[in-house]
């Protein structure tokens, strides 16, 4: 039995009618790559059930707290029903992109049962028209509670349903497995009677940990090590979302990213997408009238694990909010003041303390920061107090191509929850196909705020080209040779004596008059 952490339980406690709080993944196969070049739903269920003591994350459920008195238990789940976590649903005809994206949008607009293991994995067949997919590919769309895990956590989950070739050597079979006796509320309820008594402490903690954070962000302003993002503008995607959900994608080549940061002395991967981003976001916004005057903002999840928290599972995440420079039209001067307000951004998370959303999450009941939430949204404090207008999250993806029974993986990527006040989130997932780095760039949004998902696909490809244009643009300039000084141009001899002869002619004309 195993207890949630504060920052783990918290989006338990953010989980609202409509803002269901699991993130979700597509996976894209190639069958053919498989022994026979086909794969059978059963074979896939074959292998789940081989791999389930992989991971503890697909049979432990939930146990909750009495009161939530205390933060809920991990526990086994002694009914465990593989065939009701594994689906087999298929695509109408043509089977193409957009049906593929409506159908993972419609799914994950469905909140997981909190009964239950918190995890389901649909198998879609039926993918006969998808772009840069093999005809017949089949496609997997993984939906896990992020209460269970981060981005970080999910390689673990990934690792365990896939192989490094198509056809791996026999492992060994799966231990038996017994489910543990369930705890009695008796038990639960002596557990938060003493953890509670810590309460204090952990609060008196946390409040002289943030006097010297204040201190450090106060002298960092005054030495003008950071800049606070204080005002954010508000967009169509901060206002009032409903349950419905759109999905799509854009994908690009890994080392065009990479020769358009090195373009900026200093600037990662990380800076290149916010840019393309900021683009994607200027460009669907103007085409709507609504591109506002200040910069819009985005949230970026860290990873804060230490070296004993590598293999710990579950959430280790710190934020920071970076300006996207939206108010900049040139895609390369924007590349260049996203990297300097990254670098201030992620100065400033360092003198606030990385794990400080931890600490807050682990000394404050979270019934009571769920309670605080539905508080200001229903008074509408939270549209007014913006903290981020998007969220763009870096989910690192296997180094290696993969293979689930067999199938190649061609195409993959993450999809991110909405929040009440937040309804645009972008997950940007790395990863090895056909033996090259791919970068993809996907998103979530309402369908209300975002009834053409499609067109800001292209905003995100558009962007992206113009951006690589100017790179190469710039690079073209200073490569082109410069004449030396003092050396004349051979036009302009031409120019001269062109001119001489008009002169001449006119003289002429003047004589015969006369």
């Amino acid at each position: 039995m195993q207890q949630l952490s504060g920052q783990d339980a918290l989006f338990l406690h953010l989980e609202f009618d409509g803002f269901p709080m699991h993130i979700g993944g597509v996976a894209i196969y190639d069958q053919t790559t498989a022994p026979g070049g086909k794969v059978r739903f059963k074979d896939i269920l074959r292998t789940f059930e081989e791999r389930l003591h992989r991971s503890p994350i697909f049979r432990r459920k939930l146990a909750m707290v009495p009161m939530s008195l205390d933060q809920p238990y991990w526990v086994d789940d002694e009914n465990f029903d593989l065939e009701f976590h594994v689906r087999h649903i298929a695509l109408p005809q043509p089977g193409d992109w957009r049906q593929l994206c409506i159908q993972v949008a419609r799914l994950h607009s469905r909140p997981l049962d909190l009964s239950r293991p918190l995890w389901e994995i649909y198998v879609i067949e039926g993918l006969k028209n998808v772009e840069g997919a093999p005809e017949d590919s089949f496609a997997l769309f993984i939906k896990v509670h992020h209460s269970t895990m981060d981005g970080t956590a999910g390689l673990e989950f990934i690792g365990a349903i896939h192989d490094l070739e198509a056809n791996p050597a026999p492992t060994e079979a799966a231990p038996p497995w017994t489910p543990r006796k369930l705890p009695h509320n008796i038990e639960l309820l002596t557990r938060a009677y003493f953890r509670n008594m810590l309460k204090p402490t952990q609060m008196a903690r946390l409040i002289s940990d943030i006097f010297p954070a204040y201190q450090r962000i106060t002298r960092g302003k005054k030495e003008q090590l950071f800049e606070a993002i204080e005002e954010k503008p508000k967009t169509r995607f901060n206002g009032k979302l409903s349950p419905h959900r759109v999905v799509d994608a854009a994908r690009f080549d890994f080392e065009d990213f990479r020769k358009i940061k090195n373009a900026v002395k200093g600037a990662t991967i990380n800076d290149t997408v916010l840019t393309v981003v900021s683009g994607a976001l200027r460009k669907y916004l103007k085409a709507k009238g609504e591109l506002p005057k200040q910069s819009l903002v985005t949230g970026c999840p860290i990873d804060v694990r230490n070296e004993t928290e590598q293999s710990t599972g579950g959430n280790v995440v710190g934020f920071m909010n970076v300006a996207l420079r939206t108010d900049i039209a040139d895609p390369l001067k924007r590349l260049r003041l996203v990297h300097k307000a990254a670098l201030s951004s992620k100065a400033y998370a360092e003198a606030l303390g990385p794990r400080i959303a931890m600490d807050v999450a682990e000394a404050v009941p979270g019934g009571f920061i769920s309670l605080l939430m539905r508080l200001a949204i229903g008074a509408g404090i939270a549209e007014s107090n913006l903290v981020q207008n998007t969220m763009v999250t870096n989910v690192p993806g296997p180094p290696v191509e993969l293979y689930l029974t067999g199938a190649e993986l061609v195409n993959a990527f993450g999809v991110g929850p909405l929040l009440p006040t937040m309804g645009l989130f972008h997950t940007v997932t790395t990863f090895v196909m056909n033996k090259k780095g791919t970068i993809i760039i996907a998103f979530a949004s309402c369908r209300d705020v975002m009834s053409d998902p499609e067109f800001y696909a292209d905003c995100l490809r558009d962007s992206f080209e113009e951006l690589k244009h100017a790179v190469s643009t710039t690079a073209s300039t200073k490569a082109a040779p410069r004449a030396k000084p003092g050396t004349k141009k051979k036009t302009s001899k031409v120019t001269k004596k062109k001119t001489v002869k008009t002169k001449s002619s006119k003289t002429q004309s003047t004589k015969k008059k006369a």
